[in-house]
């Protein structure tokens, strides 16, 4: 914010430096999060007016947080025990009665009151997970997500694999098994598996697998479907109101082969522009969310964990081989250059004073005249 900066650590938890002498100002301890899934922290903290707006939705200790930026106190909390893993950013959106903090998580977006952290509202609309940060312009929040169904993957990963017995049943010790040294708490089983399993034969099987890893007052949202859970799409909601909103503020959905579960939308001029491993882009019109030019690949066929962002006229795709194309901001989306930085990339490119930032696996490149 010109004075501070905000970091977050796992094992430390939100740290605050002096920005110009790096010296402590303050630390703000949090839970150690747990991934059962090994995929390990990724958040980082959001800046809204005096204060610091921290969520992780993880597998122990889901909440949102607010700080005073300035002292540390913290202002508010809501225990989001309502949510499995997502990796989903807070995002600010104006409505008729002053902006919300909205967060996507599972099965649903909510929209905080930023003074209490009251949720205001929520909208049943999304999967079993996310990993996509919404975009919000004019006070439409539009998501790009895929989800594949939590019980899914502990088949996939745990009994399907070498680690279980393909029997189509889940068990405590298949998923031990998967996870390795780091040992699962019982606090996990019992939040988890012991409440899926219905009939106490120490097995998961059908849908206690979905009993188990959803929580009952939140089960998947509206697109809840226990035989074919995995699905993608591309929707916009409308910001605000009170209560479920679901019926009322969700303006369109369009189903999609086309999303990423990893890569958030890059919008602007009523195109949402998305792109998805192998460098395959889509556009959708933010009116209805119809198509508005078939599936085209930019010159770069690689994995893509960053995002597109935008800057002088030109959106930047950088994937994660460390090639970065550049596009004209246009309905044509003409490709204007293509950059290696030779060395892996992951995180979302940042802009600053005219200067483009990248974080690559061992470097910090600064790209600018």
């Amino acid at each position: 914010d010109g004075e501070r900066v905000y970091f977050y650590f796992s094992t430390l938890g939100l740290v605050t430096v002096d920005a110009a002498t790096g010296k402590d100002v303050w630390h703000a301890k949090l839970p150690t999060p747990f991934f059962v899934f090994k995929w390990g922290p990724a958040m980082s903290p959001v800046l809204y007016k005096d204060m610091v707006i921290f969520c992780q939705d993880d597998d122990l200790y889901p909440a949102i947080y607010a700080f005073d930026k300035k002292s540390g106190t913290l202002l508010w909390k809501d225990e989001r025990r309502d949510m499995a893993v997502n990796y989903s950013h807070p995002v600010v959106c104006p409505t008729e009665h002053g902006d919300d903090i909205v967060v996507a998580g599972t099965g649903m977006l909510v929209g905080y009151d930023p003074d209490t952290g009251k949720r205001r509202w929520w909208a049943k609309s999304l999967l079993r997970n996310i990993k996509t940060t919404p975009v919000v312009v004019d006070g439409v929040i539009y998501i790009s997500l895929q989800s594949g169904g939590i019980a899914n993957q502990w088949l996939a990963t745990a009994d399907r694999a070498e680690t279980g017995n393909s029997d189509g049943k889940l068990s405590k010790e298949e998923m031990q098994a998967f996870v390795g040294e780091t040992k699962i708490p019982e606090e996990f089983y019992r939040r988890t598996f012991d409440r899926g399993d219905l009939n106490k034969d120490g097995l998961l099987e059908g849908e206690e697998l979905d009993r188990a890893f959803l929580h009952p007052d939140n089960f998947a949202g509206a697109s809840y479907d226990a035989e074919n859970p995995a699905d993608e799409y591309v929707l916009a909601v409308r910001g605000g109101g009170t209560g479920d909103v679901t019926d009322t503020h969700v303006l369109w959905r369009h189903q999609t082969k086309y999303t990423d579960h990893i890569v958030s939308p890059f919008i602007r001029s009523g195109r949402m522009f998305l792109v998805k491993g192998g460098g395959i882009s889509t556009v959708f019109g933010t009116k209805d969310g119809e198509p508005l030019r078939k599936p085209t690949r930019i010159p770069n066929t690689s994995d893509y964990f960053a995002s597109p962002i935008f800057g002088d006229g030109k959106i930047y795709v950088a994937g994660e081989n460390g090639v970065v194309v550049v596009l004209k901001d246009s309905p044509d989306y003409e490709v204007l250059a293509k950059n290696d930085l030779g060395d892996s990339l992951v995180g979302t490119p940042a802009i600053d004073g005219g200067r483009l930032y990248f974080r690559t696996r061992g470097k910090l490149l600064c790209v600018g005249e």
